[in-house]
């Protein structure tokens, strides 16, 4: 990879060079790529986001790969630190074993499994749990909490490994990194080639109709290589041996899909969930790259009905601050302009980004507790799929006068 950086000409999921740009955001460094006040006389480099669609399977992707390496070995993203995601990952654990009943005798492995929430859950129920995922702090953290992690890349040649040394998995999960991965067709070669006779591979991803539909457009950014809909996995797992059996919608990070999958001639059957969605996306017209292409003029009349109302505040003096300083926040900040003009400073509950500075605007992170001293007379929330937990634990910011600002899906204020 040259200079950290390639470009893609085909697609992801099939293989095909039909592929044509349909969305160009604002080019912006790494989502996750926080930064050290020592360090801020550094330039950080941008890439370009741009998604392009697929004229053969009708995935649409970015094709524009940053290094893994550079995007996830200092990874500041933990899902502990959120209550909301704790409880969904207790909840998804729950789910699966009792609509799945996964074999006790063998262990559940989570890809990309970060501190080990999810497999605390699964743990708790009995099984022998793996953690896989690259990042070295949060990998080390999860081993010292009682997590087995491997820390690394999951890849065929890490699955082989596992293979030898534990035996084959009853289940396999893969929350949200199933659009990390540029070499998708290598990791599903990796994950079918590790599931025992009756494992399932269990996978959650944003899902494409709700970034459509509600004009999520900064779930886009580098991390992110897929835009996951229906109807291309279902040809994407038939090429590579496997089925997709089983689709629930699910509404963390604005809405997600849970896909089950489990390797073709093995007993399961495919229920109607699948048929449904492809309905759905059949009927949003998903395989016509006119339909994403229209979908910019979304993201531009969201631009100008949040511009216009932050210009207006800001002509009164008034004061913003963000809160919460997800991933998603860098790409919202980019396209909308939220700069230091606009946000005096942002407020995040993750002790791994307190005291740092925000990727390429460099606007400063503090913990939540700063809004006391400070008192803004607005908090914009950058984190808005959690809009409502944030609004109940600030209560008395609100009782005292402030207003929230939720900017998606639609602009409201509190």
């Amino acid at each position: 990879m040259r200079n950290n950086f390639q470009k893609n000409s085909f697609c992801r999921l099939c293989n095909s060079s039909k592929i044509v740009p349909v969305l160009s955001l604002e080019s912006t460094p790494p989502a996750n790529a926080f930064v050290p006040k020592e360090k801020l006389f550094i330039k950080q480099k941008k890439y370009p986001l741009e998604l392009h669609f697929c004229q053969n399977c009708f995935h649409v992707q970015l094709t524009d790969v940053v290094d893994p390496n550079e995007l996830f070995e200092d990874y500041v993203y933990v899902s502990g630190t959120s209550p909301v995601f704790v409880e969904h990952f207790q909840n998804y654990a729950n789910q699966i074993v009792n609509k799945y009943k996964p074999s006790l005798e063998s262990y559940v492995l989570d890809i990309g499994s970060n501190d080990g929430t999810l497999l605390k859950f699964f743990k708790e129920l009995g099984y022998s749990v793996i953690g896989v995922d690259p990042a070295k702090e949060i990998s080390q953290k999860a081993c010292k909490e009682g997590i087995n992690t491997i820390n690394g890349f999951f890849d065929l040649e890490t699955s082989l490994k596992i293979k030898e040394e534990y035996g084959l998995a009853s289940l396999i999960t893969a929350n949200n990194v199933f659009a990390h991965c540029n070499d998708l067709a290598g990791m599903t070669k990796a994950i079918s080639n590790l599931l025992s006779p009756g494992g399932l591979f269990v996978f959650e991803v944003s899902y494409l109709v709700d970034v459509y539909e509600k004009t999520l457009f900064d779930t886009i950014y580098h991390e992110h290589l897929s835009y996951h809909s229906v109807i291309p996995l279902i040809s994407f797992f038939k090429n590579n041996n496997m089925e997709l059996i089983d689709v629930a919608r699910v509404n963390t990070h604005g809405g997600s899909i849970r896909c089950v999958v489990k390797n073709k001639g093995d007993h399961r059957e495919k229920n109607s969930s699948v048929q449904t969605l492809v309905n759905l996306e059949q009927s949003l017209g998903f395989n016509d790259s006119n339909t994403f292409i229209n979908f910019s003029k979304q993201v531009s009349s969201r631009k100008k009905e949040l511009n216009d109302f932050l210009f207006e505040i800001k002509s009164h003096k008034k004061t913003i601050a963000g809160f919460g300083a997800p991933a998603k926040a860098t790409t919202l900040m980019y396209e909308f302009g939220l700069n230091n003009d606009i946000l005096d400073f942002i407020v995040d509950d993750s002790p791994l980004k307190q005291d740092l500075y925000s990727p390429g605007l460099h606007i400063p992170i503090y913990s939540s507790s700063y809004i006391k001293t400070f008192k803004p007379d607005y908090l914009l929330i950058l984190a808005w799929n959690f809009a409502d937990s944030i609004i109940k634990k600030n209560k008395k910011f609100q009782e005292s006068g402030g207003k929230f600002i939720i900017p998606l899906p639609n602009l409201e204020v509190i």
